[in-house]
Parts: C-alpha cells; structure tokens; sequence
C-alpha cells in the first residue's frame, strides 16, 4: 500500500477517536497539555495495535470479528454515552460526573473506536502490505487528530457550559449507532 492509500487509511480510522476527542475535550474542565497528551495517547496507541492485532489474525477470525465488530463497538460507546447523559441530567451537582480522564473510561472508548482499525489490520494481512508504516501512521495520525479534537472540545465546550455533557453523551451513542448500523448493512 502507497503512503497516500495509508495516509488516507489513516484519516478515516482516525475520525471516531477525533470525535470522542472532542467530546472529551467539552466536558474537561481546567485543560492541560498533559490531559490532552493522555487521551491522545490511549487513542494513538490503540489505533497503532489494533491493525497489528488483526494482520497478526489474518483470516483465521475474519469471520468472526465481522459479524460482531459493530456490535462490541455499539455496546461500548452507547453505553459510556448513555453514562454521560445520565450523569449530566441528574439534579445534584456534587455527583461523580463523566470523566474522560479515568483509565477505565479511556480503555473503553479506546477499545470501541479502534475496532475498525483491528478490521483494517485483517484487510492489510491480505494485501500483504506493511503493517509496520501502515500501524505507525494509523498511530501517529490518531494521536495527533485526538491531541488536536481536545483542545479544539474544550474551547467549544466553554462556550455551551453545562449542556456540553449532554452534547458529549448523544454524539457517543450516535458513533456507536454509526457503527452498528455500518456493520448491519455490510
């Protein structure tokens, strides 16, 4: 595969993590570098492994992972969304509220919006391409779209104030219908 094929490759994994980052980015209160460095990372890193993964697969779980890709990815991030929107409807402001921030959180929405990139590392195993350039790029491109998408949620998400959280959570659950219902038509 050329660099242009893998950067664009690249682009199109990295939207829902850009998304997410987004989303992140509105609900984050105080904005530092090394919070925005944090969810860039587990998004860039696991937009890295997850093509690794899948070429290190092959054909052997093709199957398999197609008829459910959409499904783990759906369940993940409608349910964090579904979280969000509880959490930012709920009368009492001292509640937990959702943190972008948690490892536990990141894991999840990392694992959901790198499903693709593992469908990816499948399709790159048959084209019998570089899965190293292929996953460096795929990572570096998601790091930086995601580094990017939380700056870019929080100056927005100051703006919109409490409703953010709730903007958040929707666009959580409709990149997870997103998903599923790619995966259902396909």
């Amino acid at each position: 595969m050329d660099i242009l094929n893998t950067t664009f490759l690249s682009l199109g994994l990295a939207v829902d993590a850009f998304a997410v980052s987004l989303s992140s980015g509105f609900v984050i209160q105080h904005i530092k570098f090394n919070k925005a460095l944090k969810i860039a990372l587990f998004f860039g890193v696991f937009q890295g492994i997850m093509p690794l993964i899948g070429w290190l697969t092959g054909l052997t779980f093709r199957e398999l992972l197609s008829n459910i890709d959409h499904w783990i990815a759906f369940i993940l991030l409608a349910g964090i969304g579904g979280k969000m929107l509880y959490e930012a409807i709920q009368i009492e402001e001292d509640e937990k509220r959702f943190n972008p921030l948690d490892n536990y959180t990141l894991l999840a929405l990392a694992i959901a919006t790198s499903i693709d990139a593992l469908a990816a590392g499948i399709g790159l195993a048959i084209l019998n391409s570089s899965i190293i350039a292929a996953c460096t790029f795929i990572a570096f491109i998601t790091f930086f779209l995601s580094f990017m998408g939380v700056f870019l949620g929080h100056k927005f998400g100051s703006v919109f104030n409490q409703k953010i959280e709730i903007f958040g959570g929707i666009t959580l659950v409709i990149i997870g219908t997103k998903i599923l219902i790619e995966g259902l038509i396909i």
